[in-house]
């Protein structure tokens, strides 16, 4: 059975931090070579990639969140984290933790698109008030 659970969302205060993990179990990959990422969905837009990484450890952010979120993985026990800093009340959002198993390779500047990602968890909330 497919499992992918996030957690440690909650309520902040703009300028605070979070940290978001997400445990995948159940998941057979289809090659060595693979990525996870985090998405958001914030209030009234459309789902957006936020941050990605293979498994040889490459990353990629998109541009509002370079330099405050961190992404990490640890393959061996297909865990993935976000830790998030100088949280401001545009990052208010449902983050969601995604798990390819087809080949992915972070080598240019664009996050993997969602279409790549073959499951999602259910989200965990994230509120930054100002």
């Amino acid at each position: 059975q497919v499992q992918v659970v996030e957690s440690g969302g909650g309520s902040v205060q703009a300028g605070g931090s979070l940290a978001l993990s997400c445990v995948a179990s159940g998941i057979n990959a289809k090659t060595d070579r693979t990525c996870m990422g985090w998405f958001r969905q914030r209030p009234g837009k459309e789902r957006e990639g936020v941050a990605a990484i293979d498994r040889y450890g490459t990353t990629i952010y998109t541009n509002s969140v370079k330099g405050r979120f961190t992404i990490s993985a640890d393959n061996a026990k297909n865990t993935l984290n976000l830790e998030m800093n100088d949280l401001v009340p545009e990052d208010t959002a449902m983050y969601y933790c995604a798990v390819g198993t087809r080949y992915c390779r972070i080598g240019s500047a664009v996050l993997p698109q969602d279409t790549y990602y073959d499951f999602w968890g259910q989200g965990t909330q994230v509120t930054v008030s100002s």
